[in-house]
């Protein structure tokens, strides 16, 4: 785990990558990555607070906004503010970061199956969905080491605007008109199609590689 390659082909991934680090050399030194990373879980736990209190007020939802664009501020600046720093703890780093980024995850969709803009079924397989997800990758990095952050363009960050983009939808109408189907809620719809696209990265990811290990450690002949 100490020597895997990162591995983001997001959209956004090259000007983000600059702009990050453009802000790590203007840190200030007291700031490290310790530091972030505890800010993007508590930024989370603001963005599924904000989900659930929007069921009472619906201007709680730019409690989501600030929610999200913290966490973008924490998750995908410590790990460059290290690099940059040359003070990279890259088992610590990789095992912190990704155990809060699951509790971050968590009290996310815990917010949004309370908020009554998305059924707690479907709140429950896209956090079913990210999590087997982000097993097989964790499993691919620790045999390929390759750590895979994005699916045909799209990474956290593409993830957290598409988020953010729904959110603000809301304010208009939280329902959204399907035919024969009436009026369904809008985060229904998103999220079953982000628990579906979820399984789809799920057993295209493992089977490409499972046919690439396969490929590594050919069969053996049999005696």
């Amino acid at each position: 785990m100490t020597s895997h390659v990162r591995d983001n082909r997001a959209l956004l991934a090259a000007a983000e990558k600059r702009l990050l680090v453009w802000i790590a050399h203007r840190l200030p030194r007291p700031v490290n990555s310790d530091h972030l990373t505890a800010l993007a879980l508590l930024a989370m736990g603001v963005t599924g607070a904000g989900f659930a209190l929007a069921r009472w007020d619906i201007r709680s939802l730019w409690l989501v906004l600030i929610g999200l664009a913290l966490n973008w501020f924490g998750d995908s600046l410590d790990g460059t503010l290290a690099r940059v720093r040359r003070v990279e703890r890259p088992r610590y780093g990789f095992y912190v970061d990704h155990v809060l980024d699951l509790l971050g995850t968590a009290l996310l969709m815990g917010g949004l199956a309370l908020s009554g803009f998305m059924s707690p079924v479907i709140a429950l397989a896209v956090l079913a969905g990210y999590l087997l997800v982000t097993g097989e990758v964790f499993l691919a990095t620790a045999v390929q080491g390759i750590f895979r952050m994005s699916f045909a363009g799209i990474g956290p960050t593409e993830l957290r605007l598409l988020l953010a983009a729904g959110t603000l939808a809301l304010f208009r109408n939280p329902h959204v008109a399907l035919g024969p189907l009436g009026r369904v809620p809008l985060f229904d719809v998103g999220g079953t199609v982000a628990a579906v696209g979820l399984l789809g990265v799920l057993l295209l990811s493992a089977a490409r590689n499972t046919r690439a290990l396969a490929a590594a450690e050919p069969r053996p002949p049999s005696a």
